[in-house]
């Protein structure tokens, strides 16, 4: 495997790239504060795969097991974790913990107006007081497997929201459910990106005989949910039934955000939508 790689962008973004991790990041602010945040990003995502790669026997251990972690991502990814009582691992949280770290590490570095770390549309994020950052969200895949953008929302540093992240059936891992698409708001991508794929689990029709399901490790021996059965394809559904799948996912996500884990979320299934309904909501 080639060592990680780094790449400055036209319009100013930075792409770093290393494996299965993929980058996009920036800071804002003046020229010196950015090209230093941007050289510690650059340092610190060097390491970052070695790290993960050392601790996944944990790591793809359930929150059950009681997984014993060291480094920062790994402890990231387990805390994110922690709250929720059903079966998942830390890997829930590992993209949405990746760009935590690398978002720490670039504001320790220097003082920026504002910055954003995507990894792979799970997005941690820094808003100083006035600023703002407005986020498209990919979720309609009736029109082939190319997401179209059709919510946007536009964060303010008085939200208090870190972290948005995306889960489901048409991202990249497997999910227990139905959902096309589950975006949450968060304090954190980590709380973001575990709460996005558990949500995106609820939105299901047990027992229903059209939807396919295999064990996950027949997909891929080294997944972390083990013989579980994984969605690989569902049916037209009729209204009643996306009806009734969005609203067990909605009762998911309303209990989460009863509990302070998540702000907001918008859970997506063949071209309907439920927004729970938050100063910060996605806007169609």
């Amino acid at each position: 495997m080639d060592g990680p790689a780094h790449q400055l962008l036209a319009d100013g973004r930075l792409h770093l790239q290393h494996g299965p991790i993929d980058l996009v990041l920036r800071g804002f602010g003046a020229e010196s504060a950015v090209a230093e945040a941007h050289r510690t990003a650059v340092a610190r995502f060097a390491t970052v795969l070695g790290e993960l790669v050392g601790e996944l026997p944990e790591l793809r251990k359930p929150m059950s097991g009681r997984p014993r972690v060291e480094g920062r991502i790994a402890r990231r990814m387990v805390a994110a974790c922690r709250p929720h009582k059903e079966f998942v691992t830390p890997m829930a949280a590992v993209a949405g913990a990746v760009a935590d770290e690398i978002l720490a590490a670039m504001c320790e570095a220097a003082p920026l107006d504002k910055a954003f770390v995507n990894d792979g549309g799970d997005i941690a994020l820094h808003l100083t007081e006035g600023e703002t950052l407005a986020i498209g969200v990919a979720a309609d895949f009736s029109r082939g497997p190319v997401p179209a953008v059709n919510g946007r929302v536009t964060l303010r540093h008085q939200d208090g929201i870190g972290g948005i992240a995306t889960s489901g059936r048409q991202g990249r891992s497997f999910s227990l459910g139905l959902a096309d698409s589950v975006t949450v708001l968060a304090r954190d991508a980590a709380t973001a990106d575990a709460a996005a794929t558990l949500i995106a689990n609820a939105v299901d029709l047990p027992g229903h005989p059209g939807v396919a399901r295999a064990p996950a490790t027949e997909l891929d021996p080294d997944s972390d949910l083990g013989p579980r059965l994984v969605t690989v394809a569902v049916p037209s559904l009729s209204p009643e039934e996306i009806a009734t799948a969005l609203e067990a996912g909605r009762s998911r996500a309303v209990a989460m955000r009863a509990a302070g884990l998540i702000r907001s979320a918008a859970l997506m299934l063949q071209g309907r939508s439920i927004v729970l309904q938050d100063s910060r909501e996605i806007r169609p």
